[in-house]
C-alpha cells in the first residue's frame, strides 16, 4: 500500500530506495520459530529477547548504530536467552534459514537493468561474522548502500533517509522507498519520497513494476 502516491514518467530515471529484512528476505519469523525450537528454546524466544526484554531491546539499538559489534552482541544477547546458547554466530545461526525474497530481488534486477537506480537503506544487524546480505547475495545489486551500522544513525531517523537521497543522486520526488515497518515510512514521506508498505511481496511487486515500467518472471 502506498503511503504517497507517485507520479509516473516511465522515461526518466528513478531512484528505487529498498529495505532489507522482510522486503528482499521473506518474513523471518517463522524461521526464527523454528530455530528456538530447534535450540531447546520457546519458540517466541527470539522476539521476545530481542523486543521486550529491556536489555535485549539495548543490546539491539546498540548494534543496529555499530556502537557494539556483532560477535559483542552474540555473547550480550545468548545470556539472556538462556539455557546455555552457544554465542558463537549466534545471529547468523537464527538466520540461516530465512530465504530471499525472489520476485522482490528480480524486480530490483529489472530496475537497475531499465536504467534506474537502487539503494539498500538498511537498520543493520550486524556484519560480521555473518553478514547478511552477502548470505541473500544481494550487495553487488545495489549503486548505493546506506547501512546503520557503517552510518551510525537507524531508520527512522530523518537523517539517514536524507543521505540516502544524497547518495542516489536523485531529488526526492523521483524516488520510491520500500519498507515492511509502517513506522519507517513517515520519515520518507516528510522528504517527498513516495513510499509502498510491503504486508505481501506479490502486491508490493506488482506495484512497483508500475511505477518503475518493468515486468518480473521467475522461471522455475
Amino acid at each position: 500500500m502506498s503511503h504517497r502516491t507517485a507520479t509516473v514518467n516511465l522515461h526518466e530515471q528513478r531512484g528505487l530506495i529498498l529495505d532489507f529484512a522482510g522486503v528482499l528476505t521473506d518474513s523471518p519469523i517463522e524461521a526464527h520459530r523454528a530455530w528456538c525450537v530447534s535450540e531447546g528454546l520457546e519458540p517466541g524466544a527470539w522476539r521476545a529477547t530481542l523486543n521486550d526484554h529491556p536489555e535485549g531491546r539495548r543490546l539491539y539499538a546498540a548494534l543496529e548504530i555499530g556502537e557494539i559489534g556483532q560477535a559483542e552482541w552474540n555473547e550480550g544477547t545468548a545470556a539472556l536467552l538462556g539455557k546455555d546458547i552457544d554465542p558463537v554466530n549466534l545471529m547468523g545461526r537464527a538466520w540461516a534459514d530465512v530465504s530471499p525474497a525472489c520476485r522482490m530481488i528480480a524486480l530490483a534486477r529489472a530496475a537497475r537493468t531499465a536504467g534506474h537506480r537502487l539503494a539498500l537503506l538498511s537498520n543493520s544487524f550486524g556484519l560480521n561474522p555473518f553478514n547478511p546480505y552477502k548470505h541473500i547475495g544481494i550487495w553487488d545489486l545495489f549503486d548505493v548502500h546506506v547501512v546503520s551500522e557503517l552510518e551510525g544513525l537507524a531508520k527512522p531517523d530523518p537523517a539517514i533517509y536524507q543521505l540516502a537521497l544524497k547518495r542516489i543522486g536523485l531529488p526526492a520526488e523521483r524516488c520510491v522507498f520500500v519498507d515492511d515497518h509502517e513506522a519507517n515510512l513517515p520519515p520518507a514521506v516528510e522528504l517527498g519520497i513516495a513510499t509502498v508498505h510491503v504486508t505481501d511481496e506479490d502486491t508490493a511487486v506488482t506495484e512497483l513494476e508500475a511505477l518503475f515500467g518493468v515486468t518480473v518472471e521467475l522461471t522455475i
